[in-house]
């Protein structure tokens, strides 16, 4: 199935991405992680977005889903829900060169009367060849921004 015109900048991503990361955040401990993305495309003038989670015990940690949309001109929309009770609404910056992608977005986030206060993020993902890197900030539970989460992620066959 061949991309729609909005996607074809975001063409190198699309694909399944498996790798560790590293959490921190003012309230917790240290931790690693195993993390799997994956940008799906199914047709439509957006890509269906994937993230899972599991401790280096192999536990489950955490899970979202979401659509990433390219208006055009480098402008980016991602839509996220996370089973946490948040949702995400992010815009942001598509920056493409001969090294590869950046994306940059910023998220209002709306958080259900029961979960974790969580009012702002930010997220970065970086694609040179086949390594997608990532990081994730937030405002969250009475803390300033501050970085959360921190990825490298290599092609899956």
């Amino acid at each position: 199935m061949e991309l729609t015109a909005n996607l074809v900048p975001l063409a190198d991503l699309v694909g399944t991405w498996t790798g560790q990361g590293t959490g921190e955040y003012p309230t917790i401990e240290p931790f690693g992680y195993h993390e799997e993305i994956t940008f799906a495309f199914v047709g439509k003038p957006f890509l269906v977005y994937s993230q899972r989670t599991r401790g280096m015990d192999g536990a489950p940690l955490h899970m979202e889903t979401g659509y990433l949309r390219h208006t055009g001109a480098g402008h980016l929309e991602f839509v996220l829900a996370q089973p946490t009770g948040q949702a995400e609404l992010a815009e942001g910056n598509l920056v493409a060169s001969d090294d590869g992608l950046v994306l940059e977005l910023t998220a209002r986030v709306w958080s259900a009367s029961t979960a974790k206060d969580v009012s702002a993020s930010r997220r970065t993902y970086r694609l040179v060849g086949d390594t997608l890197s990532s990081s994730f900030d937030m405002a969250a539970v009475g803390q300033p921004m501050a970085r959360h989460l921190t990825s490298e992620l290599v092609r899956s066959a």
